[in-house]
């Protein structure tokens, strides 16, 4: 038994499975929830699957890059869980969360481009293939017409993901196609999850900490 939590983006989801099979899962979309909520609808799911808290063998996190807040906000909760029930943590990139949902539904023959909104001109993006396996790394960028041409040149690309609207009005490329504006969710981690599980791919919970890809800034409250 797995459980998975997503809180990378404004969309907040959990999820519950049996090996990859997908037992139970709850979702909310109300802005800045997570951290009153979050709690809340991990006991909902585990509940109504009829199994309890110590049933479960693995947690499963969404691990960045994504929301600051909401990263800190599922990292903390999954550790805390992990902690108290001694059960393995597993994290997973959110930009490889966003493939696995956009497999779910389509059959690409062309490179996998996730994108995930930075503010600005700037996305969070990777680039993989339609197995899930890394051809560009995760990586903050600078939107321009010239974004992504030395992959474009080579061949077609699906971009998807909170960024890719913005991506969509500066880059005209004849390879370039759009997948729309998907966001990650747990129901998506299932497999993912399961395969590190297998492996014993764990992290160390001491010291992991979320994928941001660029610096934080904490700013003080305005008096």
């Amino acid at each position: 038994m797995i459980l998975a939590i997503e809180t990378a983006s404004e969309h907040c989801s959990v999820a519950l499975f049996r090996g990859s099979e997908l037992v139970a899962e709850c979702s909310l979309e109300k802005e800045k929830s997570h951290a009153a909520l979050l709690t809340t609808i991990i006991r909902n799911s585990v509940r109504d699957s009829g199994i309890s808290l110590k049933e479960l063998e693995a947690i499963a996190v969404s691990s960045g890059p994504g929301s600051y807040t909401g990263l800190r906000i599922g990292l903390a909760t999954a550790k805390g869980l992990c902690y108290a029930l001694g059960i393995p943590l597993i994290g997973l990139n959110t930009l490889t969360i966003l493939g696995a949902g956009y497999l779910a539904n389509n059959a690409p023959e062309a490179l996998l481009c996730p994108i995930i909104d930075a503010r600005r001109m700037e996305v969070y993006y990777m680039i993989m293939d339609a197995e899930l396996q890394v051809v560009a790394e995760p990586s903050p960028i600078i939107v321009t017409q010239e974004s992504f041409l030395e992959f474009l040149d080579k061949g077609r690309i699906i971009f998807f993901g909170s960024g890719s609207e913005k991506c969509q009005e500066i880059i005209h490329h004849p390879h370039a196609l759009w997948g729309g504006n998907l966001l990650p969710e747990a129901r998506h981690m299932g497999r993912l999850a399961y395969e590190r599980f297998v492996k014993g791919d764990f992290e160390d919970l001491a010291y992991f900490e979320p994928e941001y890809l660029k610096e934080v800034f904490i700013t003080q409250p305005k008096k």
